[in-house]
């Protein structure tokens, strides 16, 4: 299938430029003006849009297996590529939590037939794993996952020496949510002790507090420069966070990265009142400090990425009270819709926009072939419209859960088109049944 892009403006390495663009065997065959439309099977006129690389979501829980009444790689990655998402990076803490290699080939030969989008699984780490950790191939996996506060299953790894072991001897990157238990207990036992179960969820940001981040995140950036370890940290939620990162050097030269999720970008603690539960999510939405300090430190480029920490539970789920509730939302299909907004409200320029969801991630993980527009590389391209939006409902939510805390939002902006793998896999609301989603590879 040979398909012509004409007239677009591709926004791509720090700059914007109106060109024509071609796809053959699955790669950018051609970027240049005026490529004559002969022998294309199929020829899409982008005028007034912009092409940009597809995002690549650096955190995403797609629940398969274990928890599919919840989502499953088909219902989610279907979600993703309709939000311009054409990469994901799935995590370990489904059931059972992928903490061997069996595990691990399960998840990917699952995807291999259900998934819409280039796919990776990062391998879980546990307290006791350490030699399957090491059997992990670096070449298509992409991350080793700790988690260094409460979790799912078994895999809280709070074990000193333990830690201090995997931070010395895994040479790929290690990705960690950082949030201290001892604190988080300490303080809900405190609400619980006043308001028993049903916990107002307004408290959230004061019991996952800016404490229990700071102190676990600081300590996971004092064992990597201690140990020399790659560390990239999750979804940051505080703006005393922030100042462990440097942005003094280029990202492929920083062995300790950091990650800023959308919604701790867009809601603040006050927004607990109307959304309530459906926007807990761990690390909490913290206050509007924090937002603000999360966005100078994204834009100045002490934080490298922006993903979802996209996390689907059921309705009913959500509705149990405080303390039966379990954290996270859908986030994949509306994070660059976000962006976009922020973007036409002049908060962030469209080429920070794609450096920080598209280059980025391709960078800090080495991707193959993937997260730029470049003669060559895989044609995982996203064509947006800033002149035309639409409103989140049920009717258009596809993540299998049914619901988004963006429901009844007004975007001003609206994906047409994603290509992955050179195939149109979502275009003006439809999305084919072919699936094209591959495994991401990477450079190491």
């Amino acid at each position: 299938m040979k398909i012509l892009i004409k007239n677009a403006k591709i926004v791509n390495e720090n700059q914007i430029t109106e060109s024509d663009l071609s796809i053959e065997n699955q790669l950018i065959s051609k970027i240049e003006k005026n490529i004559a439309p002969d022998g294309f099977d199929q020829v899409i006129d982008a005028k007034g849009k912009f092409l940009i690389p597809g995002v690549i979501d650096d955190q995403v829980h797609f629940r398969e297996p274990g928890l599919t009444h919840k989502a499953n790689i088909e219902s989610e990655s279907k979600a993703a590529v309709a939000g311009g998402v054409t990469s994901f990076i799935d995590q370990p803490n489904t059931v059972p939590n992928t903490v061997t290699q069996a595990l691990l080939q399960q998840k990917n030969d699952i995807a291999a037939e259900a998934s819409y989008a280039n796919y990776g699984f990062s391998f879980g780490g546990t307290n006791d794993n350490l030699e399957e950790i090491l059997k992990t191939n670096p070449k298509n996996v992409p991350a080793i996952k700790l988690f260094l506060g409460s979790s799912t299953g078994n895999m809280l790894v709070d074990n000193p020496d333990t830690l201090e072991e995997i931070f010395s001897k895994v040479t790929m990157p290690i990705c960690v949510h950082c949030e201290d238990e001892t604190t988080i207990k300490n303080n809900t036992e405190t609400y619980k002790q006043q308001y028993g179960e049903d916990i107002p969820v307004k408290f959230h940001h004061l019991i996952r507090s800016e404490e229990a981040c700071y102190i676990s995140s600081s300590k996971a950036v004092e064992l990597a420069q201690k140990t020399g370890a790659r560390l990239h940290i999750y979804h940051l939620s505080t703006a005393k966070e922030t100042a462990l990162f440097r942005n003094d050097i280029p990202l492929k030269d920083k062995k300790i990265t950091a990650e800023v999720c959308v919604h701790h970008l867009h809601f603040t603690n006050e927004d607990y009142d109307t959304k309530g539960t459906l926007i807990k999510w761990n690390p909490a939405v913290k206050t509007q400090a924090d937002k603000d300090g999360l966005w100078q430190a994204l834009l100045d480029d002490r934080i490298d990425i922006i993903a979802t920490d996209h996390a689907p539970h059921t309705w009913a789920e959500k509705q149990n009270p405080y303390t039966q509730c379990p954290s996270g939302a859908p986030l994949v299909q509306h994070s660059l819709n976000v962006m976009l907004e922020y973007h036409l409200q002049g908060k962030i320029s469209l080429e920070k926009v794609v450096e920080k969801m598209c280059h980025n991630p391709a960078i800090l993980f080495s991707i193959e072939k993937r997260g730029f527009i470049r003669e060559g590389y895989k044609a995982d391209l996203v064509l947006i419209d800033l002149d035309n939006g639409y409103t989140v409902s049920k009717e258009n939510i596809l993540s299998k859960c049914g619901w988004s805390p963006l429901e009844g939002t007004v975007f001003h902006n609206k994906i047409t088109h994603t290509f992955v793998n050179g195939h149109l896999v979502y275009n003006n609301g439809q999305s084919p049944e072919q699936k094209y989603g591959e495994r991401l590879t990477f450079d190491r």
